[in-house]
């Protein structure tokens, strides 16, 4: 975002107001309580020729009318040609790089200070990668700012079963919190508890407490037979982006096409870590390299490989991702640290694209992607809030059950980040704990709805399919896994368009669930896989065929 009419900054007044305004919709605008600016910008590009003294001035006044919004201005790294401003590749440069007669440039993060936990910004990232790429070890020297040792040690916090320790393979969805305060600072336990207190453990309660904005990551399973867990876990628990590991000794094997090939279908924005630099030789590392950027420019991924090396690449990158088309590389090391600042540096100046996927103002809509009994407390359900606001004592409807009925039900306490929150908006993952229903009559798929809201279940559905990949043919009574945002179910098909379905076909076909009715709306994205077989494609009408003509 340019500042090109903002010279209003440059004036010393203290009349803040229009430019209060102007950062205050802008903050709303982006990404609620978060937005980067660029300094020394015109709207088309060009050099605003600030001096040193002109841009001392603009950051002075940008710093007063955002401390009367209670948020923090953070420089990055600035540079001073304005050849270098047009290009959007700032360096760090020191202060005797940085002449009296220079042109000055630099992007500006605007971020809220820490404040109640339920106005907290929140990214969600569904980490995927084949197995022992090393996922859940980046997770851990992320969330715990800990080198790890070559032998695991980072990653033992993370794993939630026995045998995944013993094994050190991730078979379950797991969940990790990174915090930045309102200044770009990675909330760690010498933050929180100072250098005498930093051996303390960080607790979720440090994290939520002092950061303005947290990355929730999603680490999912590596192993082929662990990949109903992971499709679960990039269609249920709604990332807004997918962090895809890839080994460096290793390269592109396995699950690691499977996974890539999930994100496109979902439609989700990808960027890549390449890990184990440390331990690769340099051929075998240039290899997995070309073998890569050779899959993304391909016709079916169409992405644009971008390598990331400097801090510039880190700014001009995260401004465009939303794009989709953009695909950021990066090169890390767990073992020396190498890279992991511009991956911390990357997470902290980016931004949502989920601005209108959710909607406060309509009737309340919340997906459950987990359930649990917790002693004392009773059934507490976990998973997004798509739609609406909750609060606590709330009468909602929860459902549906085999029968296809929704049952009435109280939220009881609403916590988020393990934290109690009085309410819950669209956008959030929250926790729920329920009055009056037993977990046993809750599973992963239901959805907790308003009174206002249509609570109907469906056994059929038409949608429009794509089939990716099919060995032989598809014709009616064929049977498939099908995963559409939290539901996850066999179906058949029951009715289609043609004949019969190969590879690359496109058709409308009736699906009919095989064990119990779900809720489903229309233009939800879904996705059916067996053995090898997989297909994309689109909810377009509910119920069955014979009822959709007879409404028509």
């Amino acid at each position: 975002m340019f500042i090109g009419s903002a010279l209003t900054l440059l004036v010393p007044t203290l009349n803040c107001t229009p430019i209060l305004t102007c950062v205050s919709s802008l903050l709303g605008f982006f990404f609620p309580g978060e937005t980067v600016l660029e300094i020394g910008v015109e709207d088309d590009g060009s050099s605003m020729n600030l001096t040193k003294s002109e841009y001392e001035e603009a950051i002075r006044n940008l710093r007063k009318c955002a401390n009367g919004l209670k948020c923090d201005v953070t420089v990055l790294p600035l540079t001073a040609s304005a050849d270098s401003a047009k290009s959007l590749s700032p360096t760090i440069a020191g202060g005797d790089a940085i002449k009296e007669n220079g042109y000055f440039y630099a992007h500006v993060v605007i971020r809220k200070r820490a404040g109640q936990v339920e106005d907290m910004n929140e990214l969600r990232i569904a980490v995927v990668g084949n197995v022992d790429a090393g996922k859940s070890t980046l997770l851990g020297v992320l969330t715990k700012n800990v080198l790890d040792d070559g032998r695991g040690k980072a990653r033992v916090n993370l794993f939630r079963h026995k045998h995944e320790l013993e094994t050190g393979r991730t078979s379950s969805v797991g969940l990790e919190i990174m915090g930045f305060t309102s200044t770009g600072e990675v909330v760690t336990s010498d933050l929180v508890h100072g250098t005498v207190g930093s051996k303390q453990k960080l607790t979720w309660d440090d994290v939520t407490g002092h950061a303005s904005k947290v990355i929730s990551f999603f680490d999912l399973a590596g192993h082929e037979k662990y990949l109903k867990t992971t499709v679960f876990g990039m269609t249920g628990c709604s990332p807004d982006f997918v962090m895809l590991m890839i080994g460096a000794n290793a390269g592109i094997i396995g699950m690691t096409k499977e996974h890539l090939g999930l994100a496109l279908a979902l439609n989700v924005p990808v960027y890549i870590c390449i890990t184990k630099i440390d331990m690769c030789p340099p051929n075998v590392l240039e290899g997995t390299i070309k073998q890569l950027t050779k899959i993304l420019k391909s016709s079916g991924c169409r992405k644009i490989p971008m390598f990331i090396k400097t801090v510039g690449d880190v700014l001009m990158t995260a401004g465009n991702f939303v794009s989709e088309r953009v695909c950021p590389i990066f090169q890390i090391s767990n073992l020396t640290g190498e890279g992991l600042d511009l991956l911390k540096l990357f997470l902290n100046v980016l931004r949502s694209n989920s601005q209108g996927h959710y909607n406060a103002n309509a009737p309340v809509e919340y997906q459950i992607t987990d359930t649990f009994s917790v002693p004392g407390v009773g059934t507490v359900v976990n998973g997004t809030l798509v739609n609406g606001i909750v609060h606590v004592g709330d009468n909602l409807l929860i459902g549906p059950d085999s029968t296809g009925q929704f049952t009435p039900t109280i939220v009881k306490s609403i916590q988020r980040k393990r934290v109690n929150v009085p309410v819950a908006s669209a956008g959030q993952s929250a926790s729920f704990a329920l009055k009056k229903i037993k977990r046993s009559n809750i599973r992963k798929g239901m959805v907790m709805l308003s009174k206002a809201a249509d609570a109907k279940a469906y056994f059929e559905f038409e949608a429009e399919i794509l089939v990716l990949y099919h060995s032989t043919t598809i014709s009616t009574k064929y049977q498939a896994m099908l995963h559409c945002g939290g539901v996850r179910q066999t179906a058949k098909i029951v009715g289609m368009n043609q004949t019969v379905l190969r590879t690359g076909d496109r058709a409308l076909v009736q699906f009919r669930f095989m064990r119990c009715p779900e809720y489903l709306k229309v233009g939800t994205r879904l996705l059916f896989r067996e053995g090898r077989t997989k297909g994309v494609g689109k909810v377009v009408r509910l119920g069955p065929k014979d009822h959709q003509e007879a409404a028509k």
